[in-house]
């Protein structure tokens, strides 16, 4: 069963509580006392005697934990109820890299194998911004150079795997796509007609001039 991803970041936030609690924790144990009839919180269970530090440890925390999600600190974070991204592909090395160029929006920043990838996912976009086959074709080419020429490159940094293009095959794709754009243009206007002026309405003849009575 999967972990409750607010548990996870739970003990996340409390490393530093811990921590703290390590460098505070007195060197002999106090003599044992009543255990208490309620539910003890984060510091009772911090100073409790009779028990080993490691013991004491898991209880402090997670005795924090459950206080804490019972307080609502760790409702609505972000990603909550939403699939973890990266699930199901091939380990990224750069992958902390590539987030942050995404979320922050960053362009021509980065190593050249991670700004070929991030040109790579937006090919098709790049290319329907190109308005003639000969500009396309030259795209393609160029990018081309660009992925032979970083691999050829001894600099160090990740490895280049961003895949060649064809150049035929992403003219014929430009081509479709462009279509499709076309006629969807044509439905949507074909769904919508024009609307007659409204001076040519009640009384009015084509020309203008009021229509006369007969």
């Amino acid at each position: 069963m999967t972990e409750d991803p607010r548990l996870h970041a739970a003990r996340y936030r409390v490393e530093k509580l811990q921590r703290e609690w390590d460098d505070d924790a007195p060197a002999e144990s106090q003599e044992p006392g009543t255990e208490p009839a309620r539910e003890p919180d984060a510091d009772h269970v911090r100073s409790s005697p009779g028990s080993s530090m490691s013991t004491d440890r898991a209880a402090y925390i997670e005795t924090a934990i459950q206080q804490a999600i019972r307080a609502g600190e760790f409702d609505d974070l972000p990603g909550a109820g939403k699939p973890i991204e990266g699930l199901g592909v091939a380990h990224d090395p750069d992958w902390w890299i590539r987030r942050k160029i995404q979320t922050e929006k960053l362009t021509g920043l980065g190593p050249p194998s991670l700004m070929l990838r991030t040109e790579h996912a937006e090919f098709a976009a790049r290319a329907d911004a190109l308005s003639r086959e000969e500009d396309v074709r030259e795209y393609v080419t160029d990018f081309n150079r660009r992925v032979i020429e970083a691999r050829r490159q001894l600099q160090g940094g990740p490895p280049v795997v961003t895949p060649l293009h064809d150049v035929d095959d992403e003219v014929a794709a430009w081509h479709e796509r462009r279509r499709d754009r076309q006629a969807a243009a044509s439905a949507a206007a074909s769904a919508h007609p024009p609307r007659r002026p409204r001076w040519r309405r009640r009384g009015h003849r084509d020309d203008g001039a009021p229509a006369t009575g007969g």
